[in-house]
């Protein structure tokens, strides 16, 4: 909200304006960047947020403070509200089940595992009891393992048997060999040139997708007789025109 940073500005003694003129010169902002997803990971845009925070309630601002808090609620909400959505779609369990996760990295075009939000669909899923197959064509099993201890405390020690339910496959169709579903969690390029049909032959039924980037095309992968949920879009459950 500009206006949440006016009241900054004011504060502080910047110009509103030469903020907006600013924040309006990064071609990021806009349409482009305007997709809804299962959420964002990476260290430096939370990091921004919070010292945004600060700054905010240094300041007595703290409607402001409150108001770009909320981005990270918001964030968090986005995840969490995706494992669910799989866990109620696949009849309320996923316990024993084998899903795939395609893509670790919080970002295309790179191994960056800091704060990815795949990390947080795994954990939940893993406390679910699912046995979960990662491919992603960057990402390092041991770099994963690092990262989840480092941000959700969770390690072997503290959940015996975690190496164990979390298999990480050498290419998307062996994670997805027998899955009773799939989960995109990365916007890789190569996910969206994938042989479906192959994918769907092989998986358990019903075979479910779950599209947590939208670059899939929910159309053709329900023709071929998955059921497709993704974000932002009706629920192929609820609606009967799907």
């Amino acid at each position: 909200s500009i206006n949440s940073i006016s009241a900054l500005c004011e504060a502080t003694g910047a110009d509103v304006n030469e903020i907006s003129r600013a924040v309006g010169i990064d071609q990021r902002i806009g349409r482009r960047f305007l997709n809804s997803s299962i959420g964002f990971g990476g260290s430096c845009f939370q990091k921004d947020i919070l010292n945004l925070v600060y700054l905010c309630e240094t300041y007595g601002l703290h409607e402001c403070a409150e108001y770009w808090n909320q981005v990270i609620v918001m964030n968090d909400y986005q995840k969490k509200r995706f494992t669910e959505k799989m866990v109620s779609s696949m009849f309320n369990t996923v316990t024993g089940k084998k899903i795939a996760i395609l893509g670790y990295a919080f970002k295309k075009d790179t191994g960056d595992v800091r704060e990815t939000p795949s990390m947080f669909v795994v954990r939940d899923l893993v406390l679910e009891q699912a046995k979960i197959h990662v491919f992603d064509p960057q990402v390092k099993r041991e770099d994963m393992w690092i990262e989840m201890d480092y941000t959700c405390g969770m390690t072997e020690k503290t959940h015996p048997g975690l190496d164990k339910a979390v298999t990480t496959s050498p290419d998307a169709y062996s994670a997805c060999d027998g899955a009773h579903a799939f989960a995109v969690l990365t916007e890789w390029d190569e996910f969206k040139t994938l042989d479906f049909e192959r994918i769907y032959k092989g998986m358990a039924k019903p075979a479910f997708v779950f599209d947590g980037r939208n670059i899939l095309d929910h159309a053709k992968l329900r023709e071929i007789g998955f059921e497709v949920h993704a974000i932002g879009k009706p629920d192929p459950n609820k609606f009967s025109d799907l």
